[in-house]
């Protein structure tokens, strides 16, 4: 998401900064700006949009400077516009940042008593603040200043810092936001990602959680949020700039389904209230009284999204839910009218068939809200109401990290609608908000198992079918499991209700079908493990994937992948990602072009 650069030596700082913002526009942003010190003080441009209208801006007011700081924002707090863009001024401190502040209500109280005035609706404004407080109170440099202003910040963030009367330094700090310095001769960059400042050095340090890093043209000073010192051995990047942008891995779809943790994180930031224990949607009002049913639109894995969010509503929300198929919906004269809410779910927001049933429901009267990945697509301007997950720019046709973040959206509408109609407690959904925070750090446990999921390829990979099974939640996971087998494996599979098994896949097996079971633990675990027996009975090669710690699964299963506890309604955030890390590697051993399978296209943009 959000894209960070700084520099710090003896050329003009604004046209490498410019090119590194270009380096990270394929995660997507809304506003962009720079700061750059000289002559005693910073200059700061910004401006809503994208980085050419921020280049032409620099024409007319030009930031020369030997040390600056650019930034590439996604709106989180605050509306995309130039007053809230980074880097935000304070005083002296100038400041950029991806993450949040999540005691940003606490601390704008706090400075506002102190007589502080605001420029804007940011969180990131307040550490400015914090800051410049700190240099007026006599810190003794900005080091000291930032350090000071981090013990009143909780959150996750990757800060950069630069102050008028500390020319020639940047300080940044990292908590839970990717960070890295790049080392010159006589110049230091920092970046959020290495593809920022690849073209100017490949000697990098890979900053770690709690870093505080003191940047200057000559030296790089690390310590602990304590001040205690800290080494970070250099390392020398030997990819290539397309390898740079795939963060070293081999297609982009590995590379997206290794950052969901962060996609995931980064679509929670700034929505889960903990003081009311509800969700937020991003100013999405919804007047749950007058919602009388909705149904879910969608496509392809957006629909097995759908499927998911089926469940979510009616557990946690106690509304009815029906899904349906964009590309039958109006065809059908369907039913529909005030008192249904419609969600069309949309990667692209672009989705011709999508867009269609969207118009059709608009016409009938329903009220529609679009849950999209791309701020301004089509689809979302089509709408009443819009809902922007924040998975950043999917470059591979099979969607990993756009489902997994969809799932999220709808689990977040799902509390948000529970807690308003007061269907779900308080205490539930304490609950679920806490089991929603600790995903990300589940989600890398799993993909991290790349490993096992390679050898399993191997093993099941020249089959000519897989079937996948599935009950409750778990089956839309079967289904979207299915689905990415046969994107890029040209491998037919089928995706069934577990259920469903008895009433003709049955047929199928045998000793040469891999069957893939989700069985996790859960009120459905031992039908679900009943089918298991039943495939077993047959010859059936079982693959299954079960909740860790679950000692009896191994018994019946051929091969077992464990996937961390969760909460039930959230089950399938985990369970979908080793389906992904299998038909990746199945692909792969089987040369398939991974990243653009025959046939497809990303954007399906017609009908």
């Amino acid at each position: 998401m959000c894209g960070i650069v700084g520099y710090v030596g003896s050329r003009q700082a604004t046209p490498i900064l410019i090119a590194g913002l270009r380096k990270l526009e394929y995660r997507g942003y809304d506003s962009a700006g720079v700061s750059v010190w000289n002559d005693g003080t910073s200059r700061v441009v910004r401006c809503r949009g994208k980085l050419q209208g921020l280049e032409d801006k620099l024409v007319k007011e030009p930031a020369p400077g030997m040390i600056g700081i650019g930034h590439t924002r996604w709106a989180t707090h605050g509306r995309p516009s130039d007053e809230n863009a980074h880097p935000h001024k304070a005083g002296s401190v100038s400041v950029i940042h991806n993450g949040i502040i999540e005691n940003h209500m606490a601390l704008r109280q706090e400075l506002a008593a102190a007589g502080a005035k605001f420029s804007s609706e940011t969180d990131t404004e307040l550490f400015a603040h914090l800051i410049d407080r700190q240099m007026q109170a006599g810190a003794p440099d900005l080091t000291t200043a930032v350090r000071k202003a981090l013990a009143k910040v909780t959150g996750a963030y990757a800060f950069v810092v630069m102050s008028d009367k500390e020319p020639g330094t940047l300080v940044a700090a990292k908590n839970s936001s990717p960070m890295v310095v790049g080392l010159g001769d006589g110049e230091n960059f920092i970046a959020s990602d290495v593809t920022a400042i690849l073209a100017e050095t490949r000697k990098m340090i890979f900053v770690d959680e709690g870093d505080l890093i003191t940047v200057t043209k000559s030296s790089v000073t690390i310590t602990d949020f304590d001040g205690k010192p800290r080494h970070r051995e250099p390392k020398t990047i030997t990819w290539s700039a397309v390898q740079a942008e795939k963060g070293g891995f081999k297609h982009y779809m590995l590379k997206e389904i290794h950052e969901q943790p962060r996609s995931v994180a980064d679509t929670l930031v700034g929505r889960i209230d903990l003081e009311n224990d509800t969700a937020l949607l991003d100013g999405v009002d919804l007047d749950v009284s007058k919602i009388k049913r909705i149904i879910f639109i969608a496509c392809g894995t957006s629909f097995h999204a759908s499927l998911v969010g089926e469940h979510l509503v009616e557990a946690l929300a106690r509304i009815p839910v029906e899904v349906d198929l964009a590309s039958e919906f109006r065809y059908r004269d369907p039913i529909v009218g005030p008192g249904d809410l419609v969600v069309a779910v949309s990667q692209s927001g672009e989705t011709a068939d999508t867009m269609s049933a969207v118009r059709e429901a608009k016409g009938k009267g329903a009220m529609v809200l679009a849950i999209s990945n791309v701020v301004e697509s089509s689809i979302p301007r089509l709408a009443d109401y819009a809902f922007y997950t924040h998975a950043g720019p999917e470059i591979g046709v099979a969607s990993t990290k756009a489902f997994t973040t969809q799932l999220i959206a709808m689990a977040l509408l799902a509390i948000n609608l529970g807690r308003k109609n007061g269907k779900l407690s308080r205490e539930r959904a304490r609950v679920l908000l806490a089991a929603l925070t600790a995903l990300p750090q589940k989600m890398t446990d799993i993909v991290e198992q790349g490993a096992q999921l390679q050898v399993l390829a191997r093993r099941y990979g020249a089959a000519k079918g897989f079937l996948f099974l599935g009950r409750g939640s778990q089956h839309p996971i079967a289904l979207e499991g299915a689905l990415k087998l046969k994107e890029i494996s040209y491998i037919h599979a089928e995706g069934y209700a577990a259920g469903e098994m008895k009433h003709g896949p049955i047929a199928l097996i045998d000793e040469n079908l891999p069957v893939v079971v989700l069985v996790p633990r859960g009120p459905h675990y031992d039908k679900a493990a009943s089918n298991l027996a039943e495939v077993r009975a047959r010859q059936g090669k079982v693959l299954a994937i079960a909740t860790r710690g679950d000692t009896e699964i191994g018994n019946i299963a051929d091969d077992v992948i464990m996937v961390p506890d969760t909460a039930l309604e959230l089950q399938p955030v985990l369970t979908v990602l080793p389906l992904q890390l299998l038909a990746y590697y199945v692909a792969d051993f089987k040369g398939n072009d991974v990243d653009q399978p025959r046939n497809l296209a990303k954007s399906v943009t017609v009908e």
